[in-house]
C-alpha cells in the first residue's frame, strides 16, 4: 500500500470519529436548548429490563414512552415500529438514512439480531407542546448504546417517532 493511501484512510477514520463526537454533542446541545426554552423536563429516570413493564401511573405526560422503552428492552422491532411515523430518520451506529416505516423496522430487526438487548434505561426526557424527546442507554450484545428518540403528535393523533438514533456509547 502506498503511503498516501494509508494517510487518506487514517484521515477518514479521524473524520468519522469527529463526526461521531459532533453528533453526540449535538444531541446534548439539543437537550440543553429544549430545557432552556421552557421545555418541561422529566427528572425521573426509570429502568426496564427484559419484558418488565413500567409503572402504570405516569402523571408526567411521558406515558408515550412506556411501550417504546419496553419494546427497546425486549428487542421487539415489530412492536416498536407501530410507533413509527410513515417516514422517519433512522441512524444506527454510523449508518443514517431517511426511510419508510417498513424499512426502519427491518433496520432495527437486523440491529437487534446482531446486538441482543439485555436492558434499557431512560436517562433524560423532555417535552414541549406536541413534541416528546427521550435519551436512554441500551445494554445490548455486551455493549452500551445511546438511544435518542424524537416523537411528535398533531391534531390529537397519537405520538409517532420521527427520529431514532442508536449510537455506541463511548467515553471521551
Amino acid at each position: 500500500m502506498s503511503r498516501s493511501f494509508v494517510t487518506k484512510v487514517t484521515i477518514r477514520l479521524e473524520i468519522c470519529k469527529i463526526k461521531d463526537r459532533m453528533k453526540k454533542a449535538f444531541h446534548i446541545l439539543l437537550a440543553v436548548v429544549l430545557l432552556c426554552c421552557g421545555v418541561r423536563a422529566g427528572a425521573q429516570s426509570f429502568y426496564v429490563s427484559g419484558t418488565q413493564s413500567l409503572p402504570q401511573a405516569q402523571e408526567d405526560g411521558f406515558s408515550v414512552f412506556s411501550s417504546i422503552t419496553k419494546y427497546l428492552a425486549a428487542g421487539d422491532a415489530a412492536s416498536l415500529s407501530t410507533w413509527f411515523a410513515d417516514n422517519l430518520d433512522v441512524t444506527v451506529i454510523s449508518s443514517s438514512r431517511s426511510c419508510s416505516k417498513k424499512q426502519a423496522r427491518e433496520i432495527l430487526r437486523n440491529f437487534f439480531e446482531s446486538y441482543t438487548p439485555r436492558s434499557f434505561s431512560v436517562t433524560h426526557k423532555a417535552s414541549e407542546a406536541n413534541k416528546k424527546y427521550m435519551i436512554g442507554l441500551l445494554n445490548a450484545g455486551g455493549e452500551l448504546f445511546q438511544v435518542t428518540i424524537y416523537a411528535t403528535s398533531s391534531a390529537g393523533d397519537p405520538y409517532k417517532i420521527q427520529q431514532l438514533n442508536i449510537s455506541r456509547q463511548t467515553s471521551y
